[in-house]
C-alpha cells in the first residue's frame, strides 16, 4: 500500500496515487501545463460542441492563477474538490464557474449561459436539466428569485452559495456544477486520472 500523508483534516493523501497521477499528468502533458484546447481534446470537447462553453467555465474555475493553463498542482487541487470538497467548497468552485467575468457576481447573462450549456449538455446526454415544462429563461428567472436576496440583479457569492443550502430546487438545477465528475467522467478520453 503507499505511503500517506495526514492533512489537516482527517483526509489522507496516497502518496504512490499521487505520484502515479504526475506521471500520467506529464505523459499527457509534457510542457507540465494544460492549455485550454488541450483540455478540451482531453475530454473529448468538440470545440464548437454543446459543452464547449461548459469546458471553458471549467477550465477557467481550475485556472487558479489566471495564467490560462492548469498545471499539475492546480489539477490535483481541482480533483481533490470534486472528490472530496464539501458542499461549501463545491458551492464556492461552482461559482467561479458561473462568474464567467471574474467580478465577484453572477448576472442574468452569466447565469443563463450556463444553465443553457448545462441544458444543452443534458439534452444530448437524454437527462433533462429540468422540469420539462420550464423554458432556460423560466429556470434563470426562478433561480435569480431564490437567491438574489437584495434584488441588484447580481448574485454574490455569499447569495449564492446560501441560496443553492436553502433551496433545494436551486441545487438541484446546479447538480451537474456540483458534482462534475460525471460530466468529466462522460467527456474524457481514455484516461487513469478518475
Amino acid at each position: 500500500m503507499g505511503q500517506t500523508q495526514q492533512t489537516g483534516s482527517t483526509e489522507e493523501i496516497d502518496i504512490k496515487a499521487l505520484q502515479d497521477m504526475y506521471k500520467k499528468f506529464v505523459i499527457e502533458c509534457p510542457s507540465g501545463v494544460l492549455f485550454l484546447h488541450e483540455f478540451k481534446r482531453f475530454f473529448g470537447v468538440d470545440a464548437t460542441g454543446e459543452a464547449s462553453d461548459y469546458a471553458e467555465n471549467m477550465f477557467r474555475a481550475f485556472d487558479k492563477n489566471g495564467d490560462n493553463t492548469i498545471d499539475f498542482l492546480e489539477f490535483v487541487a481541482a480533483l481533490n474538490l470534486v472528490f472530496r470538497g464539501d458542499l461549501e467548497h463545491k458551492l464556492r468552485w461552482s461559482f467561479k464557474v458561473y462568474d464567467k467575468d471574474g467580478n465577484g457576481y453572477v448576472d442574468r447573462s452569466e447565469l443563463r449561459s450556463i444553465i443553457d450549456s448545462i441544458s444543452r449538455i443534458k439534452r444530448g446526454s437524454k437527462t433533462d436539466v429540468s422540469e420539462p415544462h420550464l423554458t432556460v429563461d423560466e429556470v434563470v428567472d426562478r433561480i435569480l428569485d431564490a437567491v438574489d436576496v437584495d434584488r441588484d440583479g447580481t448574485v454574490s457569492m455569499e447569495e449564492f452559495i446560501k441560496g443553492a443550502q436553502q433551496d433545494p430546487w436551486v441545487l438541484s438545477m446546479l447538480r451537474l456544477d456540483m458534482n462534475p465528475t460525471g460530466w468529466l467522467r462522460e467527456h474524457r478520453r481514455k484516461s487513469a486520472y478518475f
